[in-house]
């Protein structure tokens, strides 16, 4: 079950894949780590697709990583009297506390902590940035707007207020009661929308604590800001280009996009790249040829995985849309152009022994022409630092820990397998051994790369290098 390819696919599941025959399908087709959206679907559905992950790991042997996706704060428009209205550029429109039905003058927003940020010339977004509206006055609970771009609005349409820090956290009543589920339940990363400040992170983390990973929504351009303290509280972060792309102008998103890649490889931390990479396929059995250079513009930046959100969930091809992205990486892959910025865009190894080590570890592997770069850990940290030299060879990660096993899932070129612990030298070797030639990653009489910390099994201690043959014991 080892993937030739080292870019992971995360796939949504819902309706269009939710059976356990459907959600096998996926990952055969290429799948690594499923992802349960919690703005969608109830705490019976999400157990059964769990459930069934669970069953197809015990099925395959293959650690498969799972993410809780929580919905966060979603600001929204009350009711009008009509269900709907139309807006004329130039009129004015107020947005008020008040929850009588709406008409073409007003309507509710009941959300006294967005009055409470505005300014005068703040331009409000409602539907997906359909309509645009710029503040004029403002008080406490309510705000005097006038209508730049008009259109129609209806009931509980979406609002962004784009460039402005909303002084609410990213953690609704639901998004805990769903945190507590899915953390329960079992899952290995949850994914934090709405991230604003790296005081989001904590406020998760503090609930959290080392029982799941977690992976931050950069969705908001205020976000952007504070990039480099976000990524640093965060196990992981996922540019999440819907409400990116509504609140900023579509030109500067691609821009973003490298940009936090960029930050993500410095700080050694998975990155994945998401929303419309195949959008197309939710009702057709081929991508557009910009949605396939999409994804491969992704893969050569070096994002450690893309994700398929409603193309999985509740498109009419979510195995095609699995095989095709599957094929699009492994052609990537296989470019020299991406070799080539794959080497050139390589961080200097920051002055600590494991960053030392795994930068060795990257030079033996390619000056030897060895099978697989092998990591013993028990926390992963041995595994993402090895993962942030991005080798020419597979990562074959070692851990007795199954929890730590899933959560690299997610991470590029990362094979993981639970293993025994060891205890010595000879022990450790004999291991390593075994497992790269089980696993089809060397044959016998090929070299390995191993890397591991001593004392054995102690978080972040990567100090020792091995070169070792694989033969038989």
């Amino acid at each position: 079950m080892r993937r030739s390819r080292k870019a992971k696919i995360v796939a949504t599941l819902g309706p269009a894949s939710s059976t356990p025959k459907e959600i096998e399908s996926l990952f055969l087709a290429g799948a690594d780590i499923f992802r349960l959206n919690f703005s969608h679907g109830s705490y019976d559905e999400h157990r059964k697709r769990y459930d069934a992950i669970r069953e197809i790991e015990r099925k395959l042997n293959r650690p498969i990583g799972v993410m809780a996706d929580l919905q966060g704060p979603k600001l929204r428009v009350g009711d009008f009297a009509a269900g709907k209205i139309h807006l004329q550029a130039g009129q004015s429109f107020r947005l008020d506390l008040d929850p009588a039905l709406g008409d073409e003058k007003r309507v509710q927003l009941p959300h006294p902590e967005i009055f409470a940020a505005l300014q005068v010339g703040t331009e409000l977004l409602l539907d997906d940035g359909k309509l645009r509206l710029r503040v004029e006055q403002h008080s406490s609970d309510h705000a005097e707007t006038r209508v730049i771009t008009g259109g129609e609005l209806s009931n509980h349409k979406g609002l962004n207020v784009p460039n402005v820090v909303l002084p609410i956290s990213p953690l609704t009543a639901k998004d805990k009661a769903d945190l507590e589920f899915a953390v329960d339940m079992g899952v290995d990363w949850v994914a934090l929308s709405f991230v604003q400040r790296p005081e989001d992170v904590f406020e998760l983390r503090e609930l959290v604590g080392n029982r799941v990973r977690i992976m931050s929504k950069l969705e908001k351009p205020a976000a952007i800001e504070h990039l480099s303290s976000i990524i640093e509280a965060s196990d992981a972060v996922m540019v999440a280009r819907g409400d990116l792309g509504v609140e900023c102008p579509p030109e500067t998103v691609p821009i973003l996009q490298k940009r936090i890649l960029r930050g993500c490889r410095i700080a050694g931390k998975p990155v994945v790249v998401a929303t419309q990479m195949l959008d197309s396929m939710v009702h057709s059995p081929s991508p557009t040829r910009a949605e396939a250079s999409d994804v491969a513009t992704a893969i050569y930046d070096g994002a450690d995985a893309v994700m398929l959100s409603a193309e999985t969930a509740s498109g009419d091809y979510p195995i095609d849309a699995v095989t095709i992205m599957d094929r699009i990486i492994e052609r990537v892959e296989s470019d020299e152009q991406y070799q080539m910025i794959r080497d050139a865009s390589r961080p200097q190894p920051s002055g600590t022994a494991r960053d030392a080590i795994s930068a060795a570890a990257r030079q033996v592997a390619h000056t030897l022409f060895v099978s697989a770069i092998v990591t013993f850990t028990s926390s992963g940290s041995t595994t993402l630092r090895t993962a942030r030299e991005r080798p020419d060879v597979p990562i074959l990660c070692l851990t007795q820990n199954i929890k730590v096993a899933r959560q690299m899932a997610v991470v590029w070129g990362t094979h993981s397998v639970v293993a025994s612990d060891v205890h010595s030298f000879t022990e450790m070797v004999a291991v390593a051994v075994q497992a790269a030639h089980d696993q089809g990653f060397a044959r016998w009489k090929d070299q390995i790369v191993i890397t591991a910390g001593v004392p054995f099994g102690t978080p972040g201690t990567t100090n020792i290098l091995r070169v070792a043959v694989v033969e038989e014991t």
